[in-house]
């Protein structure tokens, strides 16, 4: 087998210009309290690859710009859409208000295994992460429509938070026949 790595140009990914004006898929992904600008940076590189529609920001999760950010980000920060809130709360009742369906990732007593959750059709979709220790907030989680969670094999309770964000949509987009 003759391997080689393609070229940038024969990936034909979109500009940066072009990303912003392009159709995105109808998901929002809520980050409540993330700690870490280098987690903050990789959500923006994946909703990036997954064309998401936009990222909330909230609580203590740092804005672009920002030099930690622009690390993992490696520039997505400039193509996806975002917007600050000063609470997880407050972001997700403006998406209810939209016709956001609100998705939880977190262990709770009634949280569906991913893999098993049925998306209800024609809904725009709103996913909600949150913060590394504490997870997602107790007044943020009373307003979600369902919890789900990832199923893990080992001793540590979660996965990180940026690695969570790139599953989670993978697994979301394919349910909706996107991908």
């Amino acid at each position: 087998m003759n391997l080689r790595k393609l070229s940038m140009s024969e990936l034909g990914r979109l500009s940066t210009e072009e990303f912003r004006t392009a159709g995105k898929f109808p998901i929002v992904v809520v980050l409540d309290d993330i700690r870490s600008q280098n987690n903050t940076g990789s959500v923006f590189r994946t909703c990036d690859a997954f064309k998401a529609e936009q990222i909330c920001l909230c609580g203590i999760t740092a804005t672009p710009p920002h030099r930690e950010i622009h690390k993992t980000a490696l520039g997505a920060e400039e193509s996806v859409n975002w917007k600050y809130y000063n609470s997880a709360a407050e972001a997700v009742m403006e998406l209810k208000k939209s016709g956001y369906l609100i998705l939880a990732l977190e262990h709770t007593n009634s949280s569906l295994p991913l893999q098993d959750y049925k998306i209800p059709s024609g809904h725009k979709i709103a996913l909600v992460f949150g913060n590394e220790i504490q997870g997602v907030g107790d007044e943020t989680l009373k307003l979600a429509d369902a919890c789900l969670e990832i199923p893990q094999f080992g001793t540590k309770h979660s996965i990180n938070v940026s690695v969570a964000v790139g599953i989670t949509l993978w697994e979301i987009l394919r349910k909706m026949k996107i991908i």
